[in-house]
């Protein structure tokens, strides 16, 4: 069997391989949050991400593999010798691979993109030198990952704040929800509809303009809005029930009692002698009405009209993860298809290309193995993204989601590749913010922003122990 044919078969295995790791540590960022608020079973996250992972990865995933074949290293240093650039490649997808399972096994969610880029990066100073990395380029993809998660945290953040303002801090949270809920499902349909129309069917040789796309989506989500009205319009709120001992307090009153204190505690600062005496004792009585008020509300949240609240937002929060699955898959099937194509490419024509093209077979492959990979190990990550980062509702955890498929969306149209696992944890944590910082396990989030940082050096050193490998078997 001739070499390149071999390493034709090789590089196809290794990418699969890839792509099943991709599914069983990275998807867990799509599906995660619906599991951990109850929104979705294991078995229904596993069988919607199957389906919306694959869509993004076959219909807008070309945009960022052209970035991961050409945008991080210069391969006209390897113009001489093109078999250097095959097997490099090949052992950065090798390398990632083994570090991604690894990872997969102790269930950390660490940054797929992270450990390809870190891996390209880490063969190409090595082998080619220094110079042959497109520092810029990296310089501005490390960058994205501090951005993505800060805009990502922004979104979700204020988001949050929106429903607890128009809906969880209302008198009538049921009504205000009904209300609400038809635009919030305008926007998340509209916003995925259009992302889809305008950004991925190009993959198909389908082209619309941006106008086109926009009147497309704007009348599927006034259908779906539509639909959503007629639902939520014919719930009617339960009876409250009161919590135990007869003192009633909603979220909004814990609030009010809360701004209360801290007006207080200024005017204690400013108060002298007989008046510094009323005010502390007044500020005492009030911290303990608050705390009171504050433990009332935290119990109505699991009551009543809470409950159909979240209820309700069990069903757009169905809808924010596979918009967020859609995303993921459009953007990470890069890290294993863009080496591939890449190396088939000049193993067919013995050149290096500029930009080579990139079948839809190749995406099809890649999309089949995020799934599979899903399937098997996915739950393993799942675990830790949906159970120990935070305690998860549907609203908080519909705020997250779409926080980051936004972002992600964005960063597919302009060919960035940036990390899921960043924009979901960005997310996570301005929900938390918006919430309260109690609700998080700084603990976890310190463990995985560490696993973040061991992931570069790892994934770059093993890419690199695998080309030595291959070159001492191939050359």
């Amino acid at each position: 069997m001739e070499v390149v044919t071999i390493l034709t078969i090789l590089t196809l295995l290794v990418g699969f391989y890839m792509a099943w790791n991709i599914g069983a540590n990275d998807v867990s960022n799509a599906m995660g949050t619906s599991v951990g608020s109850g929104a979705l079973t294991l078995r229904h996250a596993v069988i919607i991400a199957a389906i919306l992972e694959f869509c993004g990865a076959f219909f807008v995933g070309g945009n960022v593999s052209k970035t991961m074949q050409s945008g991080l290293i210069d391969t006209t240093f390897f113009a001489g010798d093109p078999l250097i650039l095959v097997l490099g490649f090949t052992a950065a997808l090798l390398g990632t691979s083994v570090w991604l399972q690894a990872a997969s096994y102790f269930g950390w969610p660490v940054s797929t993109t992270h450990a390809i880029v870190g891996a390209i990066v880490g063969f190409g100073a090595v082998v080619g030198g220094v110079d042959t990395v497109k520092w810029a380029e990296v310089g501005s993809i490390a960058a994205s990952w501090v951005v993505t998660p800060l805009m990502s945290g922004i979104i979700a953040f204020f988001a949050f704040s929106f429903l607890q303002k128009r809906i969880l801090f209302k008198l009538n949270p049921t009504e205000a929800a009904k209300k609400l809920l038809p635009p919030l499902v305008f926007i998340v349909i509209g916003t995925y509809v259009i992302s889809l129309l305008f950004n991925g069917l190009k993959n198909l040789e389908i082209q619309l303009t941006f106008w086109h796309a926009a009147g497309i989506a704007i009348v599927i989500a006034l259908i779906a809005a539509m639909i959503a009205f007629t639902l939520v319009r014919r719930l009617k709120p339960p009876k409250a029930v009161e919590p135990q001992g007869g003192q009633w307090a909603t979220p909004q009153v814990a609030v009010s009692l809360n701004k209360a204190v801290k007006h207080l505690q200024r005017v204690k600062i400013n108060t002298q002698d007989e008046m510094y005496e009323k005010v502390s004792r007044l500020l005492s009585e009030v911290k303990g009405i608050s705390r009171s008020a504050s433990q009332n509300a935290h119990i109505l949240e699991h009551r009543s009209e809470y409950r159909l609240v979240e209820k309700l937002f069990r069903y757009l929060q169905i809808i924010s993860a596979s918009f967020i699955a859609f995303a993921h898959g459009a953007n990470d099937v890069a890290n294993a298809i863009g080496p591939v194509a890449a190396v088939l490419d000049i193993l067919k024509n013995g050149a290096i290309s500029a930009s080579p093209l990139i079948p839809s077979w190749l995406l099809a492959m890649g999309g089949v193995g995020i799934v599979i990979g899903l399937a098997t190990w996915g739950w393993r990550v799942i675990e830790t993204i949906g159970k120990k980062i935070t305690e998860l509702t549907p609203t908080r955890g519909f705020c997250a989601e779409f926080g980051a498929a936004t972002t992600i969306l964005l960063a597919s149209k302009f060919g960035l590749p940036i990390s899921t696992t960043h924009c979901l944890v960005g997310a996570v944590l301005g929900v938390g913010l918006a919430g309260g910082l109690k609700a998080l396990n700084l603990s976890t989030l310190r463990e995985i922003v560490l696993s973040w940082i061991v992931t570069l050096p790892a994934s770059a050193i093993t890419s690199i122990c695998f080309f030595y490998l291959l070159r001492a078997i191939f050359i």
